[in-house]
């Protein structure tokens, strides 16, 4: 370590100042922990009944949140607070959240580890594959793997769709087809609308034991 003393005057002084910056007092609390805290306090309050507190959510009624893009995750709850998105139960846990609150749930939830997930239906999950992978030309379905990758892993801007519950796709699949869903519809109901019930079932099935 340097010895102050053998400093000249103006590297004294910088020195102080470096010290006076990074040396926080004892018992004193820094921001970036005391949001977290409150990013945990809102997991274990609100999330954590759904969508499980690491993000794996124990019911096929919601979404599976570990791994998914914080970028699209904050949108979501975003949606959910502004109306541009309808959950009455949503739009209630949210209704009072900032945004600096949802870019800290959405940092948490993206860094959690997916869990493992196995293929219930393997005859049913290779229709769904081929139409993840090259789509329906017949009837103008275009694959999945071209807007979500290949291994359904998303984008910042689209969801990562892996290992998600096969039910909750369904569902947002049908909701899509029937513009239901109220935001992010525009592509997505150009697509959810040409599936007929068995392919929407399939590629559900098959997407939810991607990795």
């Amino acid at each position: 370590m340097l010895n102050p003393r053998r400093l000249s005057r103006p590297l004294q002084l910088f020195a102080g100042l470096c010290v006076a910056l990074f040396v926080v007092p004892a018992g004193a609390q820094t921001g970036p922990v005391a949001t977290d805290q409150r990013v945990m306090q809102i997991v274990d309050s609100r999330c954590i009944l759904c969508h499980g507190r690491d993000g794996e959510s124990a019911s096929a009624v919601y979404p599976r949140l570990a791994a998914q893009h914080p970028d699209y995750l904050r949108k979501q709850l975003q949606d959910f607070r502004d109306g541009r998105r309808k959950s009455d139960t949503m739009s209630e846990m949210v209704k009072d959240l900032k945004d600096e609150e949802f870019a800290g749930l959405a940092a948490w939830f993206s860094t959690r580890k997916p869990a493992f997930r196995q293929t219930t239906d393997a005859d049913l999950a290779a229709v769904g594959k081929y139409l993840f992978t090259r789509g329906n030309t017949y009837s103008g379905v275009p694959p999945c793997a071209s807007c979500h990758g290949p291994d359904g892993h998303g984008t910042h801007q689209l969801p990562r769709l892996a290992g998600q519950h096969p039910t909750y796709l369904e569902v947002q699949l049908k909701e899509f087809g029937k513009r239901e869903r109220s935001n992010d519809n525009a592509v997505m109901h150009s697509v959810a609308s040409k599936l007929t019930e068995l392919e929407t079932r399939a590629v559900s099935v098959y997407i939810g034991g991607l990795q």
